[in-house]
């Protein structure tokens, strides 16, 4: 006889490889980003509503989960089952919205709590009793599973009566698959006008994927049709694997159109007899616990490495993007700088200060004329690195959102404008600091020398260091300038720590600029470590097996 391995070692492994698939996210919109994030929702709905209780809990009764399409006769079929009504059957689509439960009374304790389906709030509904009442309700908007007890159910069975796995209503779809995936035996219903179709089959290739304990039941099957109809679905299931799964029919009855109706117990009762022995004989229930256990935890030697392939190819993505910023930003910067070195900043506006200076103009002016013109050739390489990372990003499909950004000119022009006044406090600072060392140790044969000290203009000074750092060969005379004002030593010194400093600020305006641009995708989070963690988590997992 089959058992469920129990062991505190194997259900740590298996709680580290739940958190790790928990941690996973797949926030690019890659080709695979949709099944990977639906996968990890079925994952963690299987690992947290099924596999993890189940092994703690073997003992628990058996959770046959009531699967199928709109109007399959589900409910119908679980009030027959347990013989009387529980569960909402009707014409009207979808009729199941809240899942019921149901299990014999002294199971109760089983299900009261969260130990599975955790996320669901329970609405305790006692048997025939009428302790508490049929018309308990959760609050609005919450998820709930209504529970009710029967005592024609034998001890250590529970029906759920699952939504529409196609309904209308995208919640009610959702929840169903989630009940699925709690379930130790997997009970299909499809009819005779809809058996062909692609919702069951693509439920049932699934269980046979995860090599579940698989029910069928054909229902609604006309008298005169049955044992063609039945051999006809017995083809499909053979033809897909499926042919040694326990296929129950069920013929068409006035009590087959809902309305709470009960079907014969004669209708039902291979089907219930199948159920009762499952639970009632060790080995029977042994065997199904252990086959969908097992079953699962045999999917996740596939399901995980594609997971992780994935996560693998999100971060590949990831890096893609944040190389078309980076490069679009540093050769805009290497382009900067060949520009201040060919003295590029020295033109319109600004040139014709220069020229006009000092007959025509003043330090300020000039100061004032070369500062903007240093902003405007920053502000236009931003505008340059974007254009580009914007034609490059519009070919890759993984930056989806992230290419729909409201133009930031505007902003841009403030930020690069703050930075490079900044940048011309500091330097004038370096020259009051300069001038203020020449005032009490002028340099033998410097110009303007008295007995009162060393009263060099500051303007002047810090519009000929501008000048002579942002002008390149257009402004030699600048720098020749600058060092009769001040002294050769003096002068240089000046341009050395004033070329350092302006290098630091076009660097740190078109650095700051680049992480603006990759703060979106920065916030996506997409890192590497879950994939190695993922397939490590597995490994342990493997190994504890």
């Amino acid at each position: 006889m089959v058992t469920l391995d129990v062991r505190p070692q194997l259900l740590d492994a298996l709680s580290a490889l739940r958190d790790r698939v928990a941690a996973a996210r797949f926030p690019l919109p890659l080709a695979g980003a949709p099944r990977a994030r639906t996968n990890r929702e079925e994952l963690l709905a299987q690992l947290d509503d099924y596999l993890v209780p189940r092994l703690k809990e073997p003992e628990a009764p058996l959770l046959v989960v009531i699967g199928g399409s709109t109007g399959a006769g589900k409910s119908t079929l679980v009030n027959s089952l347990v013989g009387r009504q529980v569960s909402e059957a009707g014409v009207l689509r979808p009729t199941t919205r809240t899942p019921v439960l149901v299990c014999n009374p002294d199971d109760h304790h089983w299900f009261a709590g969260l130990r599975v389906l955790p996320e669901l709030t329970r609405v305790w509904v006692p048997d025939e009793s009428g302790k508490g009442g049929r018309d308990a309700t959760a609050k609005s908007g919450e998820r709930a599973l209504r529970v009710e007890t029967a005592a024609t159910l034998p001890r250590g069975l529970a029906l759920l009566d699952a939504p529409d796995i196609d309904s209308l209503v995208a919640e009610n779809r959702v929840l169903a698959a989630e009940l699925i995936c709690a379930a130790d035996v997997w009970v299909m219903v499809t009819t005779a006008a809809r058996y062909a179709d692609a919702v069951p089959w693509h439920l049932l290739r699934t269980a046979k994927e995860y090599d579940a304990t698989l029910v069928s039941v054909l229902d609604r099957v006309p008298h005169q049709v049955v044992a063609e109809v039945s051999r006809q679905y017995g083809a499909l299931l053979a033809k897909a694997g499926l042919g040694e799964v326990p296929r129950f029919t069920v013929p068409e009855l006035p009590e087959s159109t809902g309305g709470g109706g009960l079907l014969p117990a004669t209708a039902v009762a291979p089907l219930r007899a199948w159920l009762t022995h499952r639970v009632q004989d060790e080995q029977a229930r042994a065997f199904a616990l252990s086959r969908t256990a097992t079953g699962l935890l045999d999917s996740l030697n596939s399901r995980m490495p594609e997971l992780a392939g994935a996560i693998a190819a999100q971060h590949a993505a990831a890096v893609r993007l944040t190389a078309m910023v980076e490069e679009a930003y540093d050769s805009e910067l290497a382009r900067v700088r060949g520009r201040l070195q060919a003295g590029a900043v020295l033109a319109g506006g600004a040139l014709a200060r220069w020229r006009a200076y000092p007959l025509d103009c003043t330090a300020g002016e000039l100061l004032d004329a070369v500062v903007d013109s240093l902003g405007t050739v920053l502000v236009c390489a931003v505008s340059a690195a974007d254009r580009r990372i914007d034609d490059g990003w519009q070919r890759e499909p993984a930056a989806g959102e992230l290419t729909r950004r409201e133009h930031d000119g505007e902003g841009v022009e403030h930020r690069i404008g703050l930075c490079v006044r900044r940048w011309r406090r500091v330097l004038e600072e370096y020259v009051e600091e300069e001038l203020r060392g020449l005032e009490s140790n002028p340099p033998p044969g410097s110009q303007h020398r008295s007995g009162r000290g060393y009263p060099a203009d500051a303007d002047a000074v810090g519009a000929l260091l501008a000048t002579a750092l942002l002008g390149g060969r257009r402004a030699r005379s600048a720098g020749e300038s600058l060092a009769e004002r001040i002294g050769a030593q003096a002068a240089l010194k000046l341009r050395d720590r004033g070329g350092k400093l302006l290098a630091s600020y076009v660097e740190k305006a078109l650095k700051a600029e680049r992480d603006r641009r990759l703060a979106p995708l920065d916030a996506l989070d997409v890192q590497p470590d879950p994939q190695a963690e993922l397939i490590a988590a597995l490994s342990v997992l493997q190994k504890e097996r």
